[in-house]
């Protein structure tokens, strides 16, 4: 009876991972290249495998799971952008293709971005890099380069050009046919379409002060030539995400040390011009942030971003920060030599718009919360991409790439310890092996339509027999059900037989 009662004090209160589907592709030492890798599933506390994918081809990024119109996680999809064998364009990310592969591991639609698009009109060559986003209807919305060259560039304002070729940033969102193999590209957004410079009075988009237009992009930012890798590459896009809610895209720039939200909402026409979409700006952007000097705005004080990677909206349902933004800061702006998680709340306004005093930069002024690679907390310091989401629970979870090693912290950015007590939640022990971002998936996530809450039987009643089926899932007797998370925080403890009995003594 002690030992029961030791058994749930402990379930109430030592911190615990979130129990999700863990899943992230290796680089590296653990698979990286044109030569091929293997995504892997496991379970949430990284010890068993689930599932696992081969691949001709190593990862640009991070995989995807999609929730088809099917229930059950075994007719999930799993998108995989990789480095293709026949890149025109090679930086740090180059990826050149995405595919798409069932539960059983078979290739259902496979396209390559490395040259020229016959579904584009204009003749520049383009190249994926980096992520891609799964948008609900199963499109993709794809990061991509768009080689411009003097002929082109200089119509656009360019002066900081060191080896005369520009490689400018295209997102396209392409619908996949599984049935037939085929691609069509049904929306285009361009960097190039949306820029304000200062330098060459003769063309369209000159303005005299920059700080007029935070909506645009100033294509005199920064010495293209200069950079690592690649050296035409100007921003380095490096991560998309997607909130189906506002229709908006938000975007990473390592270069730049800033995020872009653009309107998704619009048409390609309209994409491309200043007007028109759910907030009738076209394709500018919405919102920046994380260096407002780049627009002539702020100063070093409102510099708070730096070389970030893993760009996301936090999911609304969840209590700890939905709604609001997390990323994971390469060097954070006050330390450079070690990295960050960041949360802040974006300015949104009820009309989908984000607001902006004249002559100001967009906020906020500070983040709302961090964790950093300092002090007694573990170095998750990676000088390539990495990763941060937040997790139903409230948890973080944090990759670090470099080391190719999973963390993830609790609320008040405690991390929490493994099964073997150690700082971090799982890590792959080969030479030069990394992980450019890992994810977990929600347990129910992949469910159909869910029974009542609590009715662990089906039955139709809440009684002591659910009691005893989620003391059984607690133990270990039997797997895990959705229906006993009562409060929904990603673990089934004591705490949701205490609201399952409050349910059958008082009806509430």
């Amino acid at each position: 009876m002690i030992l029961y009662a030791i058994f749930l004090f402990t379930l109430i209160f030592t911190q615990e991972y979130y129990d999700g589907y863990l899943i992230y592709t290796p680089g590296g030492g653990g698979g990286q290249g044109v030569s091929g890798s293997t995504t892997y599933l496991r379970s949430g506390d990284g010890l068993d495998i689930i599932k696992s994918w081969s691949h001709s081809s190593g990862p640009a990024s991070m995989p995807y799971l999609f929730r088809t119109d099917q229930p059950g996680l075994e007719n999930s999809l799993l998108y995989y952008p990789s480095r293709s064998n026949q890149t025109v364009m090679d930086s740090g990310g180059v990826g050149g293709q995405i595919s798409i592969y069932d539960w059983n591991g078979t290739l259902l639609w496979n396209y390559v971005i490395a040259g020229r698009l016959n579904e584009i009109t204009n003749n520049n060559r383009f190249q994926h890099h980096h992520d891609i986003e799964p948008l609900p209807n199963g499109n993709i919305l794809v990061i991509a380069w768009e080689e411009l060259y003097q002929s082109e560039w200089s119509n656009f304002g360019f002066s900081t050009i060191q080896n005369g070729i520009v490689w400018s940033t295209a997102i396209l969102e392409l619908k996949p046919n599984l049935e037939t193999g085929q691609t069509e590209i049904v929306w285009e957004w361009y960097i190039k379409d949306h820029l304000v410079q200062n330098v060459n009075p003769s063309l369209d988009n000159y303005a005299e002060n920059i700080s007029d237009h935070p909506e645009l992009m100033n294509p005199n930012i920064n010495t293209i030539g200069g950079g690592f890798g690649g050296g035409s590459d100007w921003m380095h896009i490096n991560a998309i995400d997607y909130n189906e809610d506002l229709d908006q895209i938000i975007l990473s720039s390592r270069f730049m040390d800033e995020i872009y939200i653009i309107d998704h909402s619009t048409t390609t026409e309209e994409a491309a011009s200043h007007s028109g979409g759910n907030s009738n700006k076209g394709g500018d952007f919405l919102y920046r942030w994380g260096k407002p000097e780049n627009y002539g705005r702020g100063n070093e004080s409102n510099h708070l971003l730096g070389d970030q990677h893993s760009i996301n909206w936090i999911d609304k349902n969840i209590e700890n920060g939905g709604g609001n933004l997390i990323c994971y800061v390469n060097q954070l702006p006050t330390n450079p030599s070690r990295a960050a998680v960041v949360e802040f709340i974006p300015p949104l306004m009820d009309d989908g718009n984000y607001y902006i005093e004249d002559g100001e930069p967009w906020g906020p002024n500070d983040y709302e919360w961090i964790v950093t690679a300092t002090g007694q907390n573990p170095n998750f310091t990676s000088s390539m991409q990495g990763g941060a989401f937040r997790l139903p629970n409230g948890n973080t979870l944090i990759s670090d790439c470099d080391s190719a090693t999973i963390y993830e912290t609790d609320e008040d950015g405690n991390f929490i310890q493994n099964s073997a007590n150690q700082d971090y939640l799982y890590r792959i022990n080969a030479q030069n092996a990394m992980i450019a971002r890992a994810q977990k998936y929600s347990p129910d996530y992949f469910e159909g339509e869910a029974g009542i809450l609590g009715d662990l039987n089906d039955d139709g009643n809440i009684n002591v027999a659910d009691i005893i089926l989620v003391v059984n899932v607690i133990l270990g007797l039997t797997q895990y059900n959705s229906l006993a998370d009562m409060n929904d925080d990603g673990n089934i403890n004591v705490q949701d037989i205490i609201l399952i009995v409050n349910i059958i003594l008082f009806n509430n």
